[in-house]
């Protein structure tokens, strides 16, 4: 089975602004005449890294990527004013208008699999296709798993040193008790809970230990982005009305989809991705027998390049 795509840098590159705060990175690769597609990263916070090109063929692909609000090398940075998935959607609107394209296959990962399908079922007409990695629904019962009482279980270890920064009286909350301090005026306090919040969810990532997927977690301007606008998102349900996804998944028919999962993904457990299917007819689901949740494990990533392959030869 092919791997990934070989580098490759930008053909153009970008700053975009949106609003009257923001302004984006984002970058254009791959064939300007290909077939347009449009890269998710996830956190949300994350931003994108040179890896996410090569998902793609390069010789096909037009490939748009971006690096959302407050993270990568959009300005300001780990900013939570004007940020929610309704700004964010309103950017990938925007992004594809200055850009000129009229409908575009959407890819998306973890929190950028959440992005997509909430864009989708908002604007359905722009959507070519869906490719989906590490289905996330991002409704409570989701966060409560990761941040409470769900990979707790599977990964002690880590959760002991999550747990640690916080006080045993706050514990029962750990999602506000982590925004309270994320948000707090002391900069090192902000460092501090932003670097225990992102290596724990770099250590829960892999199937197998990964020691340069958790430095990358704890690398400290990714870190204090990924954790600061994750804490902001999930505090506040990811500022959508309850089970809106499924509520909405009418608005999917007839958009070729495919979701890619890794069997023991601890950060979204699979049974989400059976529960989407289940609304969304014509969805194809693939399941990565020996893989946890990141794009960058070998099955998974060339079940991605797969995918990427297959969507373009069935839309040509």
């Amino acid at each position: 089975m092919r791997d990934l795509y070989p580098d490759i840098m930008p053909y153009a590159s970008h700053a975009l602004p949106v609003g009257d705060v923001h302004v984006l990175h984002l970058e254009e690769c791959g064939n300007p005449e290909g077939q347009p597609v449009l890269f998710l990263h996830g956190g949300p916070g994350a931003g994108c890294d040179p890896v996410h090109r090569r998902f793609f063929d390069p010789t096909i692909y037009r490939i748009v990527l971006f690096d959302q609000r407050g993270c990568g090398r959009s300005r300001p940075h780990a900013t939570l004013q004007y940020n929610t998935i309704w700004d964010l959607l309103e950017d990938m609107e925007t992004i594809r208008r200055y850009l000129g394209i009229d409908r575009w296959v959407v890819f998306g990962g973890s929190w950028g699999s959440t992005l997509a399908l909430v864009y989708a079922e908002a604007h359905p007409e722009r959507v070519a296709g869906l490719i989906l990695r590490g289905l996330f629904l991002s409704r409570p019962q989701e966060i409560e798993w990761l941040y409470q009482n769900g990979a707790r279980r599977l990964f002690p270890d880590a959760w002991f040193e999550f747990e640690a920064l916080i006080p045993v009286g706050e514990r029962e909350d750990m999602v506000a008790a982590y925004h309270r301090r994320l948000t707090d005026s002391n900069e090192l306090e902000r460092l501090r809970a932003a670097r225990a919040w992102s290596i724990y969810e770099g250590k829960i990532s892999c199937l197998r230990p990964n020691d340069a997927v958790v430095g990358q977690f704890g690398e400290t301007h990714r870190a204090l982005s990924l954790a600061r606008i994750e804490a902001h998102y999930f505090a506040h349900a990811c500022f959508l009305e309850p089970d809106q996804i499924i509520r909405d998944a009418a608005r999917l028919a007839g958009i070729p989809g495919v979701m890619v999962h890794g069997r023991y993904d601890v950060v979204c457990p699979l049974d989400q991705v059976f529960e989407l299917q289940a609304v969304w007819p014509g969805s194809v689901v693939q399941i990565i027998s020996e893989a946890g949740h990141a794009a960058t494990e070998e099955g998974t990533r060339q079940a991605l390049v797969q995918a990427t392959g297959n969507m373009a030869r069935d839309l040509a």
